[in-house]
């Protein structure tokens, strides 16, 4: 996503992501789900990554978690 921040974190197969982007303003946590989802659909069809935990937010709600 070109203006998301994004922290990954995993063991080679399991990841886990926090996205932030302002992208995910007026979106739903399926809807942000889905958008980080279609990034890796070529990974996951190979069988490259098997499990993606994913954190999405606003840079608003980021702000928050500081």
């Amino acid at each position: 996503m070109p203006d998301a921040d994004v922290e990954v974190t995993g063991d080679g197969r399991h990841f886990e992501a926090v996205v932030v982007s302002s992208a995910f303003d007026g979106k739903s946590l399926v809807q942000r789900h889905r958008m980080v989802m279609n990034t890796v659909q070529q990974q996951i069809a190979s069988d490259e990554l098997h499990a993606l935990s994913i954190k999405a937010y606003t840079p608003d709600q980021a702000t928050g978690l500081s």
